[in-house]
């Protein structure tokens, strides 16, 4: 193989950085693309919406870096230290709205998990359920342009809790994660397969495509992750969040297999879904057991962590179908601008 084709095939396509959507979602843009961050009001750091555009475009911008960064921003600005107290600062605002909402006090993780174990008999508030039942091949594909942003680094977030493991819990995260990652085969890369899904809805599968038409809602549900994931002090909190995608997975993509099939999306947006019904089912039983189990063994104290990352999980999925359900009652565009018609 020659040098060129080989530098085509390693080398992974990085989106495009987007404008910013206020004062400081602005200031990280142009501090991606200039090299330096410009003097800021710190008051509007204390005085932003934890759940508002600018804040959370900013957080996703700045980790973002730590994933595939962004097209013509230099590498080196993934250890910017004016970035990083800015996005320490950001954080602060995020976790304290976290905690705020979720302020009953420390839960055990039977009582935050106890729940989710059980399909409830109401499900009107359910999106995958509404997708199932009701639901348009239109919005589908506005589903699926906002998941991209997580689906398309699936799995990604939570490898970084793995060197904080030990025995049990690592060795079950490391089994469940491989699963994520293909078992060894590129092409089953759940990332890979949502891919597939995305070319199935004439959508564009390129990584970040969609970050322009996402809004907050669904920005926070990434940031949760990346957040939890890049502090080793939030380890328990990760777990938690991984555990309650892999015990809420099954019977949503369950529902969301008979939604493609339903709406004839095509054979590998209905595989994409298939394909966890069976495999998410299965990790959800290792990952309470062995990964939350091998945990709580080795560290007894991080159980009212596990419990809030189960939680804030549960907060930030609620508010996100809720922006989307509000859209799409009114028959809006849950985007922050409508995808072509196709």
């Amino acid at each position: 193989m020659s040098p060129s084709a080989l530098n085509e095939t390693v080398t992974p396509v990085r989106p495009r950085l987007v404008e910013g959507r206020g004062a400081l979602s602005a200031a990280v843009t142009d501090a991606l693309r200039s090299g330096r961050l410009q003097p800021y009001d710190p008051g509007a750091v204390l005085g932003a919406d934890p759940w508002g555009e600018d804040l959370q475009l900013a957080l996703y911008l700045m980790y973002e870096l730590h994933y595939r960064g962004f097209a013509d921003v230099d590498d080196a600005r993934e250890w910017d230290p004016d970035l990083l107290r800015l996005r320490q600062a950001l954080e602060g605002r995020f976790l304290h709205a976290l905690r705020g909402e979720l302020s009953d006090g420390p839960k055990p993780v039977e009582a935050a998990f106890a729940p989710l174990l059980v399909e409830p008999v109401d499900l009107s508030g359910s999106l995958s359920h509404y997708l199932e039942t009701e639901g348009e091949l239109w919005q589908l594909r506005e589903y699926a342009a906002l998941r991209s942003l997580y689906h398309l680094k699936e799995a990604d977030p939570h490898t970084w809790v793995i060197p904080r493991l030990t025995g049990r819990a690592k060795a079950a995260m490391v089994a469940v994660e491989y699963d994520e990652f293909g078992g060894g085969r590129a092409d089953r890369i759940h990332a890979k397969l949502f891919a597939d899904l995305m070319a199935d809805l004439d959508l564009d599968p390129a990584y970040g495509r969609y970050l322009d038409r996402a809004a907050a809602p669904l920005l926070a549900t990434v940031n949760l992750m990346s957040l939890f994931g890049l502090h080793r002090a939030l380890r328990g909190a990760l777990v938690g969040h991984f555990a309650c995608v892999e015990v809420t997975s099954s019977p949503g993509s369950r529902r969301m297999a008979k939604a493609m099939r339903r709406c004839a999306a095509g054979p590998a947006a209905e595989h994409f879904y298939a394909e966890h019904v069976e495999a998410d089912a299965v990790h959800e039983q290792v990952v309470r057991h062995e990964v939350i189990g091998g945990l709580l063994a080795d560290e007894p104290a991080l159980e009212a962590d596990i419990a809030f990352g189960c939680e804030a999980t549960v907060l930030l999925e609620d508010r996100l179908a809720a922006h989307i359900r509000r859209a799409w009652d009114q028959r809006h565009t849950a985007l922050r601008t409508p995808l072509p018609e196709v």
